[in-house]
This record gives C-alpha cells, sequence and structure tokens, in this order.
C-alpha cells in the first residue's frame, strides 16, 4: 500500500493511506540508498506500507524524492537530519527582534535550499515590535533579498495573515524559523484553531522556546503545510568547498569574473567578488556568510 508520512512519533510514523491514518514503523536496518541522515524516513516522503495481520504496519520502501530540506544532526555532526521532503516551498520565518534572527542563519538556510532545488520565501515576523530603527534595517534586509529575487513580507501574524493564504494554496509548504519566531502562532491562526503550543520567550536570553517536538504535516487551501521545531543553527552537509559559492546567487555571478577557475574568494589574486564586496556590489554580511559556510565544509564543524 501507498502512504504519505504525515508526522514523526519518534520511533514510528503516522502514515495516511487511502484516507486512513496508520502508525508505521521501520526496521532497525532501514536507510534509503545514498543518504546517511538520523530519519530515513521524513515526513512528506511517500512510502510503501506493509501490514501484518496483527494490525502491525512497517515502512518497506521509501519512493524516490523530488526534493528535500537537510541539515546537519546537532548531536551527529558528520550525520544529516532531513527536515521535510517533496516540498513546493519553504516560508522561512525571520524576527529582527524578539528574538532576533541572524543574517548568517537565513543565509545558511537559503544556501543548503538551493542546493536542493527548494524555493524560498522570507517572512518577516513581529513587526509591531520593531523600533524606527529596527524598521529601517527591516526595509534594508528586505531590499537585499529581494534585490536576489527571493519574495518578501513583512507583518505580524498575531494582527493578520491575510497576505499569505493565496501563497500557501495548492502547494506543499514547509515552515521553518528560529524557535520563537511564531510559526506555530502563524499556523494556528492559518487553520483557525489551536494545533501546536505557543511558547514564552525567554527573557534571560530573549531566545524562543521549542513547543513543537516532531514535524508534522496538516492539510490547508487544497495543499499541505509542514511544521517543523525550531532550529538555533543550520550547518552544512554534503557540500563541497568548491561548491559553495554556487548557492549565494550574487557571489556565483560574479566569481565568472575571477582571474582563477578554482578562486575561493578567500584573498586569492584577481578575485572579482572580493572586489565586489568592496564596491558594495555585494552585502559584507552575504559575504561573511559564505565564509562561514565554507568554513564548514573546510572544518568539518557543526556551527
Amino acid at each position: 500500500m501507498r502512504g504519505l508520512v504525515i508526522k514523526s512519533l519518534g520511533s514510528s510514523y503516522a502514515v495516511l493511506i487511502d484516507g486512513e491514518m496508520r502508525e508505521c514503523h521501520i526496521k532497525g536496518n532501514f536507510r534509503i540508498r545514498g543518504i546517511r541522515s538520523t530519519n530515513p524516513v521524513a515526513v512528506g516522503d511517500y512510502v510503501q506500507v506493509e501490514c501484518l495481520a496483527d494490525g502491525t504496519c512497517w515502512i518497506s520502501e521509501v519512493e524516490d524524492r523530488r526534493n528535500y530540506i537537510i541539515r546537519r544532526s546537532t548531536n551527529l555532526s558528520k550525520q544529516s537530519h532531513i527536515l521535510a521532503a517533496n516540498v513546493d516551498q519553504v516560508v522561512l520565518m525571520v524576527t529582527l527582534n524578539h528574538p532576533q534572527t541572524s543574517t548568517t542563519f537565513v543565509d545558511r538556510f537559503l544556501a543548503t535550499a538551493e542546493a536542493y532545488r527548494v524555493p524560498v520565501v522570507i517572512v518577516f515576523n513581529k513587526i509591531d515590535l520593531l523600533t524606527k530603527e529596527e524598521l529601517q534595517q527591516l526595509q534594508n534586509l528586505r531590499q537585499l533579498y529581494e534585490n536576489l529575487g527571493y519574495a518578501t513580507y513583512a507583518l505580524s501574524v498575531v494582527h493578520s495573515t491575510d497576505e499569505l493564504p493565496t501563497l500557501l494554496q495548492n502547494k506543499v509548504t514547509l515552515l521553518s524559523g528560529n524557535s520563537g519566531v511564531g510559526k506555530s502562532t502563524l499556523l494556528n491562526c492559518l487553520l483557525g484553531e489551536e494545533v501546536t503550543r505557543t511558547g514564552k520567550i525567554s527573557d534571560a536570553h530573549d531566545k524562543g522556546m521549542h513547543t513543537t517536538t516532531f514535524s508534522e504535516m496538516y492539510p490547508y487551501q487544497q495543499g499541505w503545510i509542514i511544521d517543523t521545531p525550531g532550529i538555533k543553527g543550520f550547518g552544512s552537509i554534503l557540500m563541497e568547498k568548491e561548491e559553495v559559492s554556487h548557492y549565494f546567487r550574487e557571489i556565483f555571478q560574479y566569481s565568472a569574473q575571477c582571474k582563477y577557475n578554482n578562486c575561493l574568494h578567500t584573498g586569492e589574486p584577481g578575485c572579482a567578488v572580493a572586489q565586489a564586496v568592496m564596491d558594495g556590489h555585494i552585502a559584507e554580511s552575504r559575504f561573511m556568510s559564505y565564509l562561514s559556510l565554507l568554513g564548514d565544509c573546510e572544518e568539518e564543524k557543526y556551527r
């Protein structure tokens, strides 16, 4: 039987089969060809299921994925964790304050999405809490990412989500971002019911606290929304250092003008990327994010 993985339950999975939800297990040695991950089955996967006479169901095969979003596992730095599979887009929620989302996190996420061919829409939330200076920073960031070809929205989900339903219609959307940026609040507003818990921001560090434990899909507007646990860092995985610049659109564009074909833009002579940063054609924050991601590949570290 063919089914769609709706939710990770830790040691098992909730799979939708012919309109019925069933709990399915995987065998201990189950692995997908070519992918080393802490979760060989991910939310959004289409799977083949075998059910025994006693009612126990087992996932026997995972169908080929159209795409997926992947990150380094926080507890096993050389292994990966698949956030979701077979998605049409990602809505990356960002807050400039309460808590602050770093541009490094945003850029790492965007680069990984580029690598796995997943479109990203950036939603800046909690704009009602921003100071005049922070609102100007918001405008600068929106201009930066829109100039790179990313769609951006600025809103406060506790007041209005009117712009988002059309964006989500007929699509499988992964909802992601740091803890505390308002993912659960947005989901509850869109679905019109409290399907996920919302958490308070830690006063001590102005950080969000995890409220979603496992990824889960919710039907919405003839599509699906995949809610994921908040993530604090976004480590690269399966990237060669020579490839990293390919996933920063503007850096890739200027790299064609570098003196050397294998230029890594780390001080080589005749580097057009470094010159573009100096001339203001490439944002310094984006270049620093590139160097940070490059460092992951060279040092095999998790950040």
